[in-house]
């Protein structure tokens, strides 16, 4: 297949090439195949839940291998205690952040194929809590957050594989405390819903950045239901968004929603239903996410009852509710989760 000279491609644009039978991206000059390699560990991509709520602050880190049904395994403790937001390249595992009312800048990471206690790697640029993370395999970045008694719309950045402190990347549509992240393809990062004003003002929005530039995000849809605390997840086709907190929601129950909502990242567009979280478990938000791209993973979370320690899972090629996947190794609530086979990765 050969593009036309004269065609006009956004940027991010995917296709599958049936002459190669590849999936491609556009990156503004070039059709780039998206690679599906990831580390092979225990059978398969490995996810990562760090930190964490139980509903005090807590530093253990959980793992899963994702292709695996099973219940996680400790794999060591965060530098700092808290439910910071999560990103990922293929190799190491970042989470920054902590939970309101502990405000901080601390950033610190982990080597995805081994276990063991984190490491320091740097301050974001704000000092905060409820920020959400995304990247590709070679930049990561954090997004919105809140520090009392204002939500923030701030987008800052790093280089994954390079140690130190964070950089300003440019601003969100809008002030969002705890936005649903984890949302990229090689080329695009989102954001969805969240606070606007720590008063339970919820976002109909969804903010998109190119992650090789630098810049403000733009507008790319609404949502069918909103919400502070829905987790992201996708391949590099496909974006999910499982659970949150609305108590005015009409699909809520106990003001926590069962729902998941999907979103063709390369497209704007709204979210559409997906399906459900695990269908015996309690609609719940604050709920660790992770994903190798062939499967979904929704863990813990917050629900009427308290916390809960469930593991749900999701086939990204088709619609359909969670089934039971395992169980974390206590119950927590996060603000996100990450592997080293997420749709950024390429």
């Amino acid at each position: 297949m050969t593009q036309s000279s004269d065609a006009i491609v956004p940027l991010g644009a995917m296709r599958f090439n049936s002459d190669s039978q590849k999936l491609e991206y556009w990156n503004g000059s070039a059709w780039m195949q998206i690679q599906t390699f990831s580390p092979n560990l225990d059978g398969g991509s490995r996810g990562l839940f760090m930190g964490g709520a139980t509903p005090s602050q807590v530093t253990p880190i959980d793992f899963i291998t994702i292709s695996t049904f099973g219940n996680a395994q400790d794999f060591g403790d965060r530098t700092q205690s808290g439910e910071g937001g999560h990103f990922a390249s293929r190799t190491r595992a970042v989470c920054g952040g902590a939970s309101a009312p502990t405000y901080t800048t601390t950033v610190d990471f982990v080597t995805i194929s081994s276990t063991g206690n984190a490491t320091d790697f740097g301050d974001k640029t704000t000092q905060n809590a409820r920020a959400s993370g995304c990247s590709n395999a070679t930049r990561g970045m954090y997004a919105g957050g809140f520090k009392a008694p204002a939500a923030s719309d701030v987008i800052d950045f790093c280089t994954i594989a390079t140690t130190g402190d964070f950089l300003d990347f440019g601003n969100l549509v809008g002030n969002r405390e705890a936005p649903a992240g984890n949302i990229n393809s090689p080329t695009r990062a989102l954001w969805a819903s969240g606070d606007t004003d720590g008063a339970g003002n919820f976002a109909n929005s969804i903010s998109f950045v190119t992650i090789a530039s630098t810049g403000n995000a733009q507008e790319f849809g609404g949502l069918f239901d909103t919400f502070f605390g829905g987790s992201g997840l996708s391949n590099a086709i496909r974006g999910l968004i499982g659970g949150g907190y609305n108590p005015n929601s009409p699909v809520a129950s106990n003001s926590a929603i069962n729902v998941i909502q999907s979103i063709t990242i390369s497209t704007l567009g709204n979210t559409t239903d997906f399906g459900d979280l695990v269908s015996n478990q309690e609609a719940r938000y604050n709920v660790g996410s992770c994903t190798d791209c062939v499967r979904g993973i929704f863990a813990g979370g917050t629900h009427s009852g308290g916390l809960t320690n469930v593991i749900g899972a999701v086939n990204l090629a088709s619609e359909g509710n969670a089934v039971k996947f395992g169980d974390l190794t206590a119950n927590k609530r996060y603000y996100g989760g990450t592997s080293n086979g997420h749709g950024g990765l390429g």
